[in-house]
């Protein structure tokens, strides 16, 4: 960054040259003044897993990992972000391998239409990065800002629990059945 932050061109529309890093890759880009962090990450570096949503701050869709703190995109102008660290969902992956929770989203039917699956994994990872032994309640209130109008969030839940214990070296936890492959015993009717 810049001493005095991003450096304008010329003029009142001008656009600001900016450095950051993405996803541990340092970038340099010229903004216009009236674009968002979320209009940058996917028009000019074509990371689409983060969601255009409401575009209000209200959904989560958005959701990335700025400095190590949860924030939504769209409401972050991109010219704040000179000399910044920003994380998306396609950051969360390490090489070939799934994080622990995308892979966990996957085991545990956490998903459903998927679009608010980038924004729930990324305050998932926010919440876990600060404490690894989060209760339900925790992670209920840290995901309390991202809606899903598909699964009713248990399924997500569990998906966040299972890949915390899979993030302090225990085994996964098993997911549950879906109801329609839970069977009840003849004799227990």
């Amino acid at each position: 960054m810049s001493p005095a932050g991003p450096v304008p061109e010329h003029g009142p529309r001008a656009r600001s040259r900016i450095s950051l890093i993405v996803n541990t890759q340092p970038r340099e880009l010229l903004v216009d003044p009236w674009k968002t962090l979320l209009e940058l990450l996917r028009e000019d570096l074509g990371l689409t897993g983060t969601k255009h949503g409401c575009e209000l701050g209200e959904c989560g869709a958005c959701a990335v990992l700025l400095d190590g703190d949860l924030a939504l995109s769209c409401l972050v102008p991109a010219v704040e972000c000179d000399g910044r660290h920003v994380t998306t969902v396609e950051g969360l992956r390490d090489g070939p391998e799934l994080h622990p929770l995308q892979a966990a989203f996957a085991d545990h039917g956490a998903t459903q239409c998927g679009y608010c699956t980038p924004g729930m994994l990324v305050a998932a990872r926010w919440v876990l990065d600060r404490n690894p032994s989060a209760t339900r309640e925790e992670i209920a209130e840290a995901l309390s800002g991202q809606l899903c109008r598909c699964t009713g969030y248990l399924q997500i839940y569990e998906a966040v629990e299972s890949a915390a214990r899979v993030l302090r070296g225990e085994p996964p936890s098993p997911p549950r059945l879906p109801a329609a492959d839970r069977s009840v015993p003849d004799d227990a009717r």
